[in-house]
């Protein structure tokens, strides 16, 4: 199993921030569209690569520097980090003795169900570093406590608290429109992909389903979980592929459970998604 950031023991966790090795990734226990976690890095962290979720999260030390969006970004104690889904960016220290962070990435999909009615898109914030309280508040509430799952009231007010701050930082938000999107349609694609990210999907299938054309459909989409259907697929099946590897599978094994033609295919894929490869990340949490 993954190991929870409660088993990472405290003297390591303070002997980690003042070293220059001893990478390591902590993760919160596993919730519906939501993943939490804790890691510290010395120097290099992650390679160019993009979610299909929400990265949101503060530094606790030292600096944070990312590429994003043509320019770079350090994120201090303090500062928040907003990343939207599809956006291409990497990681590594700023400072000489790295620094360690904790990080949300949620499924837009929650943040699109909390704002119903208030926005006519998925909030996006130009700057990826963030000092506003109200966002700030929402993160330190969502983060504080890795070691236990969230009970469903308190995660019902932790998305909305974080989708009202987004959305308040967006000054491009103009008022919804009734034909800005059809949720219905998208959530029934969302759950086919979910039932079937093992093979390949038709177009045909999607349209079937939703009643819509491919293309008016990667449209909206795109608006309410801010991807496309094949990228939010594969990110299902590599879902699948650290579930294996986290469960002791090889990663030859971990790529069929996943639905991948082979292990390369698969090692492609995910150092794509997450920035580093398989094995890279098996390593970091044992």
């Amino acid at each position: 199993m993954a190991k929870s950031v409660r088993e990472i023991s405290k003297a390591r966790l303070e002997q980690s921030c003042g070293s220059t090795s001893g990478d390591w990734i902590g993760q919160a226990p596993s919730e519906p569209g939501i993943e939490r976690i804790e890691a510290f890095f010395a120097g290099h962290a992650y390679d160019p690569h993009r979610h299909d979720t929400y990265a949101l999260g503060f530094t606790v030390s030292g600096v944070q520097s990312f590429d994003y969006r043509g320019s770079r970004a350090d994120s201090r104690s303090g500062n928040a980090i907003v990343l939207h889904p599809d956006e291409v960016h990497d990681g590594r220290a700023g400072a000489e003795h790295g620094f360690r962070y904790r990080m949300l990435y949620i499924e837009p999909r929650l943040i699109a169900e909390a704002l119903a009615g208030k926005a006519s898109a998925l909030p996006f914030l130009r700057s990826a570093v963030s000092s506003d309280p109200r966002l700030l508040n929402a993160l330190f509430a969502a983060l504080a406590d890795l070691s236990r799952p969230f009970e469903p009231l308190e995660r019902d007010k932790i998305v909305a608290r974080i989708a009202d701050a987004l959305l308040a930082l967006d000054t491009s938000q103009r008022p919804p429109s009734s034909f800005a999107t059809s949720a219905v349609a998208v959530d029934r694609a969302r759950a086919f992909l979910d039932e079937n990210f093992m093979r390949m999907v038709a177009s045909e299938e999607l349209e079937g389903v939703t009643g819509l054309d491919r293309y008016t459909l990667a449209r909206h989409f795109r608006w309410r979980l801010g991807t496309s259907p094949y990228r939010y697929l594969t990110m299902r099946r590599l879902d699948r592929v650290k579930s294996a590897i986290s469960a002791g599978h090889a990663l030859a094994e971990a790529a069929f459970m996943g639905g991948f033609a082979d292990q390369s295919h698969m090692t492609r894929q995910f150092k794509r998604a997450f920035g580093m490869t398989p094995g890279h990340w098996q390593a970091l949490r044992n």
